[in-house]
C-alpha cells in the first residue's frame, strides 16, 4: 500500500513539473536577443547572415529592430524591418547592416542588439516612441533569429558558423537608450547611420 501511495505521489509531481515546464515554453516572452560579429568587411572572408522570423505569435506583423554596435561600443547603425507572421527576413552583415555607418568607418566586429516590437503607427520605427508624434513602439515577443559566424582559422583561412541568437534580459532603461541612441544618429547622420532591410532571396 506505501509503495502505491509513494508511486501515486511521483507522478503527480512529475505531472504538475511537466505543467510547468509546458507552460513555461508556452509562455516564453523573449523580446530581445544579442549577437556579436566578427572579420566583417575582411578580405578573403565570407559576408556573414543574420536570418529573422516572426513565429506568428502576434498572428500580425512585428518588427525586427536592429541596433549594431562596433567594437568601441558605438551604435554604427540602426533600422527596423517590418517581419509578416511566420515571415522571414535576411540581412547581410556588410551589404545591410555595415555598409552605411554613422562615422563612415569600416567596422570589422562588433555587437548587434535585436528587440521585437510591435509596429504601433502601422510602420517600423528603430526610435520607438522617442521621436516626436511617434507612438512608442512596445516590446512584442515573435521575433527569432539565426546568425553565421566568421572564423579565421590557424592556417589563415575562414570557417563559417551558425548558432542561434542569444535571449537577453531587456530592461526599460536599456530599451529606451537604444531608441535614443538610434534617434541622435537618424538626426545628426544626414543619411548616414541607418542599415537596410532585406527579404529572404
Amino acid at each position: 500500500m506505501k509503495k502505491v501511495v509513494c508511486v501515486a505521489r511521483v507522478l503527480t509531481i512529475a505531472l504538475v513539473l511537466g505543467m510547468a515546464f509546458g507552460t513555461a515554453v508556452a509562455q516564453d516572452n523573449s523580446t530581445y536577443a544579442v549577437n556579436y560579429y566578427s572579420n566583417a568587411n575582411t578580405t578573403g572572408a565570407p559576408d556573414a547572415t543574420l536570418r529573422v522570423i516572426n513565429d506568428g505569435n502576434t498572428g500580425g506583423n512585428l518588427c525586427a529592430s536592429f541596433y549594431v554596435f562596433d567594437d568601441s561600443e558605438e551604435m554604427q547603425e540602426c533600422c527596423s524591418c517590418p517581419v509578416s507572421a511566420d515571415g522571414l527576413i535576411v540581412e547581410s552583415l556588410n551589404q545591410h547592416l555595415l555598409s552605411n555607418s554613422l562615422t563612415r568607418f569600416v567596422n570589422q566586429r562588433g555587437v548587434i542588439k535585436l528587440v521585437s516590437t510591435n509596429a504601433p503607427s502601422g510602420t517600423c520605427d528603430p526610435r520607438g516612441g522617442v521621436t516626436p508624434g511617434v507612438p512608442p513602439a512596445v516590446a512584442t515577443s515573435g521575433i527569432r533569429g539565426w546568425s553565421t559566424h566568421i572564423q579565421r582559422g590557424a592556417n589563415g583561412s575562414f570557417q563559417v558558423t551558425e548558432a542561434e541568437l542569444h535571449n537577453s534580459n531587456l530592461a526599460t532603461a536599456e530599451l529606451f537608450e537604444l531608441q535614443q541612441f538610434c534617434w541622435f544618429e537618424w538626426a545628426l547622420g544626414g543619411g548616414q547611420g541607418v542599415c537596410s532591410c532585406n527579404l529572404e532571396n
